[in-house]
């Protein structure tokens, strides 16, 4: 297939990869061309916009950081609605609310053109590896066409039902994950006051019923108190309050994640967002935003 891939960055850009491993004609979008070089060496075809690769691709998988990038590339000056083609189809796996990718998936049906919401799982070592899970939202006959293309960075494939579903499943996700990841870097920051050595205490709770893997990956970095940013606090942050307002429009009185939402947006208003999630820490000791 001719594919565009719009967003490389930590996830879209070993998307782009594993679709050009899979012998996929290959077209990329970047605001920055640094991120586009390597892919070009690989056979890639760089174009300036995302109309631009509307014009090419007949199928598009956009992976950007938050809903402003997403309405942007969508929907702004040059942007994939001003020039896709009936009959093509867009993949977003960008994190944002179901309200959102409905609304986009209305704006291009009116056109011919579908629109899933396939949010995914597994972190940059999944996308790295191609072992991402894929929940997907949209009509059965657009992700049956999707779902060649998804097997190439997705190991577990889901249709979750219509559109959006595949955004409030991922939120879920988020939910339990940043949430663990907020009671975890407390219990950190306990056993600091208490005099614990993190290192010991991370090996123990390495062996115990609190461990989860995907915080385990972050053990050294605690250790280290490494807060280069593997996975940024302001994702997280962004995710919670889309998770926040998700509770809301639903009805659900959700007092855990008003919480926790709150302690991601303190942490952004200290100036963390650009760090590791694990600066968490920070809003409990005299060094935050530091």
């Amino acid at each position: 297939m001719k594919i565009g891939v719009i967003g490389l960055g930590r996830m879209g850009g070993p998307l782009a990869g594993h679709l050009i491993k899979g012998g996929h004609q290959v077209f990329i979008r970047d605001v920055r061309p640094e991120a586009c070089a390597p892919l070009a060496a690989h056979g890639a075809h760089i174009l300036d916009s995302p109309a631009a690769v509307a014009r090419q691709a007949e199928a598009i998988v956009t992976s950007l950081p938050g809903p402003k990038e997403v309405e942007a590339t969508m929907t702004g000056a040059g942007g994939i609605l001003s020039a896709i083609a009936p009959g093509a189809l867009v993949v977003a796996t960008s994190t944002v609310a179901a309200e959102q990718s409905r609304r986009h998936a209305q704006l291009l049906a009116a056109k011919g053109a579908a629109h899933l919401d396939a949010p995914i799982s597994g972190g940059v070592e999944g996308a790295e590896a191609g072992t991402l899970t894929v929940m997907v939202g949209g009509e059965a006959e657009a992700f049956a066409r999707a779902r060649p293309l998804l097997e190439c960075f997705g190991r577990e494939i889901f249709h979750v039902g219509p559109s959006g579903a595949g955004n409030d499943m991922k939120l879920i996700i988020q939910m339990m994950f940043g949430s663990m990841l907020a009671i975890f870097m407390e219990g950190v920051a306990l056993s600091e006051a208490m005099g614990l050595k993190i290192d010991r205490m991370l090996e123990i709770l390495g062996t115990s019923s609190a461990h989860h893997p995907s915080i385990g990956r972050r053990y050294d970095k605690i250790i280290a108190d490494d807060l280069s940013p593997r996975s940024p606090l302001s994702m997280f942050a962004k995710d919670l309050a889309l998770v926040r307002e998700r509770c809301h429009g639903a009805g659900l009185e959700a007092p855990l994640v008003e919480a926790v939402a709150a302690r991601y947006a303190g942490a952004m208003a200290a100036g963390l967002g650009a760090k590791d999630v694990i600066a968490l820490r920070r809003l409990y000791d005299k060094s935050q935003g530091d």
